[in-house]
């Protein structure tokens, strides 16, 4: 998923250098490019392997675990299972709000809403807002670099950590520590500590968004996690959209520098308040986990009949 932040740099840099001279046009001709290489993604990109052992393609699955783990002892007897849980309706938007997952979902839907409203808030105005306060359009480019790079420590950081510690503690703290970041970045610092605060600000953002998705695939059981990941995607592309309505319209009342960082980590406490409140019980973890009495991931390793 860095791949998300090395994009907003590669975007970031490009615009510094093409923009001035080729117009705001140049960076969609370029946009365009990536275009190109959805026919490899389609012909290369594997599908999962709960995916694939949920619909019994067993050579698919068995040839993928062979280049993942090629010291395990796979044959053509070896056969894969899933040890989950039932999810409960057979409808798997109904099974989002069953089994006591109804407010977990609400508050997962809310924090994609709030982190989406965050990122392109900051993606689409951060130059903007930097040269409103005073900031040359290069330096403000910059900003944007250093936004993204925040983002891509923070994902890769966020999942270490998470890997030590879960996913709940790490993204409740990233999301508090970006919205301190925000508001200070309200206030006059050097040019060394604004880079600083505005790395740290696109780890929690961008960072944070990206581990949103591992912890909603880890949350809900293969047969509706597609379905909980995309109910909770398309509901903070309502974000998506209200972030850089908000943030213009911010811009238009000409309110004091401080005001406008403040309005952007207001989502941010938001986010952090909803993932504090998802209950971790409910998870699909949890559930195999009582339910068979093992630490076994979802994918059992192999089955010998």
């Amino acid at each position: 998923f860095s791949g998300y932040a090395i994009g907003g740099m590669a975007s970031a840099l490009l615009g510094a250098w093409l923009v001035a001279d080729y117009g705001w046009k140049i960076m969609f001709y370029i946009a365009s490019i990536p275009l190109f290489t959805l026919p490899f993604i389609w012909k290369y990109l594997p599908e999962s392997l709960m995916f694939l052992t949920k619909k019994g393609e067993t050579e698919k699955t068995r040839a993928i675990v062979k280049k993942i783990a090629p010291e395990q002892q796979i044959d053509s007897q070896t056969t894969f299972i899933l040890n989950e849980p039932t999810v409960g309706d057979e409808a798997p938007l109904r099974a989002l709000f069953q089994q006591g997952r109804m407010f977990s979902t609400l508050m997962f839907w809310a924090a994609f809403f709030m982190c989406l409203l965050m990122v392109y808030a900051l993606g689409s105005w951060l130059p903007k807002l930097m040269i409103q306060a005073g900031y040359s359009l290069g330096a403000s480019l910059m900003f944007l670099f250093a936004l993204n790079i925040g983002g891509m420590i923070g994902a890769i950081g966020g999942g270490v950590l998470a890997d030590k510690f879960h996913l709940k503690p790490v993204l409740t703290t990233m999301f508090t520590v970006g919205a301190i970041a925000l508001i200070l970045l309200g206030f006059n610092s050097p040019q060394a500590v604004l880079y600083v605060l505005i790395a740290i600000a696109g780890a929690a953002t961008i960072g944070s968004q990206i581990l949103l998705y591992t912890f909603v695939a880890q949350f809900y059981p293969t047969a509706v996690r597609s379905t909980g990941m995309g109910w909770a995607s398309g509901i903070g592309r309502i974000g998506a959209i209200v972030g850089p309505v908000l943030t213009g319209t911010l811009l238009t009342f000409e309110l004091p520098h401080q005001m406008n960082f403040l309005a952007i980590a207001i989502p941010g406490i938001i986010a952090a308040i909803a993932i504090y409140l998802v209950n971790l019980k409910v998870s699909v973890d949890a559930k195999a986990l009582t339910q068979s009495g093992t630490s076994d991931t979802p994918l059992t390793k192999k089955a010998i009949q």
